[in-house]
């Protein structure tokens, strides 16, 4: 019997020395975290104004390019027009059509491009 117990005090205190490991580990991950703050690039908060086209879609009003890309994917998501079985297929509808150069379909590292296009 007494054997029973000195592995079960073994086994406590090693759970405690692993678990005291883990919780100094991830202590200094997130005071790294916190010290390295991104700061934005400034080139992609400025201001960008959509042409006709892309406007019927995100508004005609300046933006940044960050909120021009959350706004069509908004869209996308909202008409449902992510291709069912391959994910990364935008299928495009009438509005986004003219964004994407008369394309019926394209990828979505594609999109980013043919976007790029239509903003000044």
């Amino acid at each position: 019997m007494a054997a029973k117990k000195g592995g079960k005090k073994a086994a406590k205190k090693g759970a405690k020395k692993g678990g005291a490991k883990k919780a100094a580990r991830g202590g200094a991950k997130k005071s790294a975290k916190k010290a390295a703050k991104r700061v934005p690039n400034a080139a992609f908060m400025k201001p960008m104004q959509p042409d006709a086209a892309l406007g019927a879609v995100v508004g005609t009003n300046p933006m940044p390019r960050t909120e021009i890309t959350k706004k069509i994917w908004g869209y996308i998501k909202r008409n449902n027009l992510q291709d069912a079985k391959e994910r990364r297929m935008i299928n495009a509808d009438d509005k986004l059509k003219p964004v994407f150069g008369g394309k019926g379909k394209v990828s979505m590292f594609e999109m980013t491009k043919l976007v790029n296009k239509h903003i000044k």
